[in-house]
């Protein structure tokens, strides 16, 4: 379970990436059902801590507090800044002993200094993209996606991109009643990721057009009956084959892919906050059967409908 949560103040440090990860992690949110973490801001040397902007900051707690830490947290930096040897250790520590690590825009390049990085997928902010590959070539890098999570290392991409890596990490801690609380505070979508489980979580686009805004709206309000691309393609006035293939160049993804993912998020919701029988999940999120909807639970998220809402209920929270 994720309680423990240390952000690193690394010299250079961008202010908003920092902030960033202060404002989904540091704020106590319970009084409204929300998440309440052990949030502190470490770093290797204490005293003043230099920002980008010019102005420093005054960290007074040592990395000896990372020891315990459920999330070791590195924001965006200077690139081309060496890395602290205790931050290393830090770094090395938490991903031995099973930790989560999570890293804003820049924040990539110091796990691959530390070595994290080796062997993995990760992202950065796509102007420093192709220097982490160069850099590091034994790092896959994908600068397409929003964020990376390869084993309980998360890397995002830049400075807003950071909120989608902190909020996939607490809905795949705490389940998307957490994750809904803090987006709503944030003021941002609650999820803008393929796929909690999926190891390269690949966003599906903000709309580059109004063309799909209704019929997406409708196909959200009707997700329980039999959407076929005929029926989708007639709503939206085109050809079959023009609305899948305008469908996808304007969202990023297939109608079906599209709708899958949102039949999926539905039935994730009716699992954590209703008692209704997986059948009657399966039917209001049009999965159909109980066995169809495991099939994609699996697929997606690697569990099943069952134990998914012994983890994430929120009546088996309350």
């Amino acid at each position: 379970m994720l309680k423990k949560v240390v952000l690193l103040a690394i010299p250079g440090v961008a202010p908003f990436e920092f902030g960033v990860v202060c404002e989904a992690f540091g704020i106590d949110r319970s009084a409204h059902l929300g998440p309440k973490f052990d949030f502190t801001i470490a770093t290797a040397e204490p005293g003043p801590v230099p920002t980008s902007l010019g102005y420093d900051m005054v960290i007074t707690t040592g990395l000896e507090v990372a020891a315990d830490a459920d999330l070791i947290a590195v924001p965006a930096h200077d690139v081309d800044a060496a890395v602290h040897p205790a931050v290393v250790e830090v770094l090395r520590d938490a991903e031995a002993r099973g930790a989560w690590v999570l890293s804003v825009c820049s924040g990539a390049f110091t796990l691959a200094k530390a070595g994290l990085l080796s062997g993995r997928s990760a992202t950065t902010h796509w102007m420093h993209a192709e220097r982490l590959a160069r850099d590091f070539p034994d790092v896959t890098v994908d600068p397409d996606v929003l964020f990376v999570e390869d084993g309980r290392i998360i890397t995002s991409a830049g400075t807003a991109a950071g909120i989608d890596a902190c909020l996939h990490l607490i809905r795949t801690e705490l389940g998307a009643a957490s994750a809904n609380v803090v987006a709503r505070r944030m003021v941002v979508p609650p999820q803008r990721s393929g796929g909690q489980s999926q190891y390269i979580a690949t966003p599906i686009p903000v709309h580059r057009s109004d063309s799909f805004a209704e019929v997406t709206e409708w196909m959200l309000e009707n997700l329980e009956q039999d959407l076929t691309i005929d029926e989708l393609s007639r709503r939206a006035l085109m050809s079959p084959r023009t609305f899948a293939r305008r469908f996808k160049a304007d969202l990023g993804t297939t109608p079906g892919a599209w709708l899958n993912r949102q039949r999926l998020l539905r039935a994730q919701q009716l699992l954590e906050e209703s008692s209704l029988g997986l059948d009657a999940v399966a039917a209001e999120s049009g999965f159909g059967t109980a066995s169809v909807m495991r099939h994609h639970f699996a697929k997606s998220l690697n569990t099943t409908p069952a134990a998914y809402r012994r983890t994430f209920s929120v009546r088996a929270l309350a």
